[in-house]
């Protein structure tokens, strides 16, 4: 477990990825209007994620501190070669602790001892505190497209870090 400022990383517990997916379509939905399109997307990566699990090779991380959640991630695979980060998401309170920075670092530490040679995820260019996360990490832009998968048009980038 990583401890600061009284916060920890644990692997994921029954309750965690319903509880991930809940907070993060209300915080985008409040944030960007992105609402339902968005919210069913969640809740179909979660349910895949869950009953596909594939112990050793994806994972689901929790930052909490006093038994509540500030941040969660998931990583799954793509391939087998590649990892997909999915998920990323850090309570508004939370910020600046440096958990979302923790929570991919810890994507990529497992990803290397999974045997995984790349990571790949789908981000936002609205989504400016992830993007700089991603890009401290080591991770690059590889596409852009603009998408209006959520009711408004945003611009999607697909990013990749190799390993």
């Amino acid at each position: 477990m990583t401890t600061e400022a009284r916060w920890c990383l644990r692997p994921f517990r029954s309750g965690d990825v319903g509880m991930l997916s809940a907070r993060q379509a209300i915080l985008y939905d409040e944030l960007y209007g992105w609402g339902r399109p968005l919210e069913a997307l969640i809740y179909e990566i979660a349910a895949k994620f869950l009953r596909d699990f594939k112990e050793g090779r994806e994972q689901c991380w929790v930052a909490e501190r006093d038994g509540r959640m500030l941040g969660a991630v998931m990583l799954v695979e793509d391939d087998a070669d590649t990892a997909r980060l999915r998920l990323l998401y850090v309570e508004p309170e939370a910020r600046g602790l440096g958990i979302g920075a923790a929570l991919v670092n810890r994507c990529t530490q497992f990803a290397r001892e999974a045997g995984y040679r790349r990571i790949v995820l789908w981000t936002h260019q609205v989504l400016d505190s992830a993007r700089r996360i991603y890009a401290a990490e080591g991770f690059r832009i590889i596409a852009t497209e603009t998408q209006n998968e959520f009711g408004k048009p945003e611009v999607s980038e697909h990013w990749l870090i190799e390993l």
